[in-house]
């Protein structure tokens, strides 16, 4: 995923960029980097953060960049923010999303011009390089980025800084959320609305889908009004969103809560477990919710080791990603043997951790294990904002069962398999169960979710469950 944050000032601005990226680090995290301007021009930091905080990598950058204007992001893969000399001056530019035809783009980008770009591993090419590249058709960077939001098929929200100022634009259907937050010197803009909340700014903006802004320390103008259609990613409040974050007046752990309450209604009186419990961290505010609801004690069976363990969707390796899931969680023996216990996580992808934990429960004395996902069965790959690694849909648990049983007809039944009502769902659900070994299992159902989240359905991006856009 990753995420961008910016600050223009009247005064310094490091620091207060400094901790607004670090803000963005739970957002899964490869790369980080800040770019500012000051008396010396543009100068930038860009480290490596796979095996060391934000924080740590960065101290020394704190110290030596200058500059009264900033931006900077937590990055998925590639090396940002970029400084970039062109026809419309001399920029810095950071980016948070994905672009599904980049192929298709590139070469646009050679026909009208011979142009090139740094190719980095793989093949690849940087997405902000190609951003950059594309905002640099036109005549003034407030076309260009209109013109990024037009071309690109995916999702891509974007931070501009000039001599001058920051132009922050928001994904042309508001898949990720961007903030304005205001203080006495300055602004900030961000991706978390939490980011900045410590750092003495308060709500200002949000922006719409499309909208783009251009802030200087006097002020926010609307540059290109916001469009009418927005798709807001529902996983924000599933499991990506921080608890303290709010997206479209919505905040995370207050959904999260509703959600957990819509799962134990549903269960009513079909299980009696002993405890019930939230796979750390994104779980628990559910499990809470869910606890509350049913009367049923909510407990800590294991804890999570965080000082060093990272989320364990960032390695791109699977063996790697389960090992840090089945490292990280420690049991607590006391409230595992003999009891029956109702876990509550953010959802189930590969199905690999959630068997593991499991299996790890009962070694440990469990006596029944039930799963409740936070969300409906995944049934297609993010195709905007990179929330799962996987390489392939068959990567899903759910899409392996389907292929088993249609074969050939797969694909043509998937819409089947998303009813919550069809008798293909329910057998698929129990086939999981059977598969990953637990007492039962339930999902938490779409319309549910959606009336958790609280805002209009037609606002929320849902594909990954249901396929539509």
């Amino acid at each position: 995923m990753g995420g961008v944050f910016g600050v223009v000032s009247k005064e310094s601005c490091v620091m207060d960029l400094f901790f607004g990226i670090d803000y963005h680090s739970h957002l899964g995290t490869r790369r980080g980097g800040m770019a500012v301007y000051g008396p010396k021009g543009f100068d930038r930091a860009i480290h490596n953060i796979e095996n060391s905080p934000f924080r740590t990598k960065f101290e020394r950058d704190v110290d030596e960049l200058e500059g009264t204007m900033g931006i900077g992001c937590i990055s998925d893969s590639e090396p940002q923010p970029l400084l970039v000399q062109s026809h419309l001056g001399s920029f810095a530019i950071t980016t948070v999303g994905k672009i599904n035809n980049v192929d298709e783009l590139v070469k646009e980008a050679y026909e009208k011009g011979r142009t090139h770009f740094l190719e980095m591993s793989g093949g690849n090419i940087n997405a902000t390089e190609l951003v950059a590249a594309l905002i640099n058709q036109k005549d003034s960077i407030v076309e260009g980025l209109k013109y990024v939001q037009e071309l690109i098929d995916g999702s891509m929200t974007v931070l501009v800084m000039t001599h001058e100022g920051i132009y922050a634009a928001r994904d042309r259907l508001g898949r990720t959320s961007l903030i304005v937050g205001k203080k006495e010197t300055g602004y900030c803009v961000s991706f978390e609305s939490f980011a900045y909340i410590n750092l003495g700014y308060q709500d200002y903006k949000e922006l719409g889908p499309a909208e783009i802004v251009y802030i200087t320390p006097e002020g926010v103008e609307t540059v290109s009004k916001p469009g009418k259609e927005m798709k807001i990613c529902s996983f924000l409040w599933v499991y990506y969103g921080y608890p303290t974050s709010t997206y479209e007046g919505v905040n995370v752990e207050d959904m999260r809560y509703r959600c957990g309450k819509m799962l134990a209604k549903r269960d009513s009186d079909e299980v009696h477990p002993d405890i019930v419990a939230g796979i750390p961290d994104s779980g628990i505010a559910h499990a809470i919710g869910y606890a509350n609801e049913s009367g049923t004690p909510f407990a800590r069976p294991f804890i999570k080791y965080t000082p060093t363990w990272p989320r364990s969707f960032m390695p791109t390796k699977q063996s790697q990603r389960n090992l840090i899931a089945r490292m990280k969680l420690i049991p607590v023996d006391v409230l595992i043997k003999n009891k029956k216990l109702l876990l509550i996580d953010d959802s189930i992808v590969r199905g690999t951790q959630m068997r593991e934990t499991t299996e790890l429960l009962y070694q440990s004395g469990a006596k029944e294990v039930h799963i409740r996902p936070a969300c409906p069965p995944l049934l297609y790959g993010c195709k905007y904002l990179n929330f799962s690694r996987s390489k392939s849909e068959l990567d899903l648990i759910t899409r392996r069962i389907i292929l088993e049983r249609e074969g050939d007809q797969a694909e043509k039944m998937l819409e089947d398999y998303a009813n919550p009502d069809s008798t293909n769902y329910k057998e698929m659900v129990k086939e999981i169960e059977k598969q990953l070994k637990f007492t039962s299992l339930k999902y938490h159902r779409l319309d549910d979710l959606i009336e958790s989240i609280g805002i209009e359905p037609c606002k929320l991006c849902t594909y990954c469950w249901n396929g539509k856009e």
